[in-house]
């Protein structure tokens, strides 16, 4: 499967909001807010377990990483992108801070 194929995929079951601009606003704040949980899980972990992952703990973080996936997917398809294209430049983009030896440092155009 393709990035591509999954944001197809993803797009039919987006229960679309009648208004564009709002549809793509909840699907932004959605991504938003499945990282949020992802984010917060891992805290969890860190702080509760010692860092300690159970077999559990991967299945719920996996669980909520699918869910940041499906938001991407539909945020960038009411954006009118393709996820390969995405991923693709993102690539590109390391790829060349990798070999100019600027993948630590700081701002967007380094």
């Amino acid at each position: 499967m393709t990035l591509d194929d999954y944001q197809t995929q993803a797009k039919t079951t987006d229960l679309s909001h009648p208004d564009p601009l709002m549809g793509t606003t909840i699907s932004a704040l959605g991504l938003a807010g499945e990282a949020g949980e992802v984010a917060d899980k891992w805290k969890k972990i860190l702080a509760y377990k010692d860092g300690k992952l159970t077999k559990e703990d991967l299945e719920e973080i996996a669980k909520e990483l699918g869910d940041v996936l499906w938001y991407l997917a539909v945020f960038t398809d009411n954006l009118g992108l393709k996820l390969d294209d995405i991923a693709a430049g993102n690539l590109k983009k390391l790829a060349d801070r990798h070999r100019r030896g600027t993948l630590k440092g700081e701002g967007d155009n380094r």
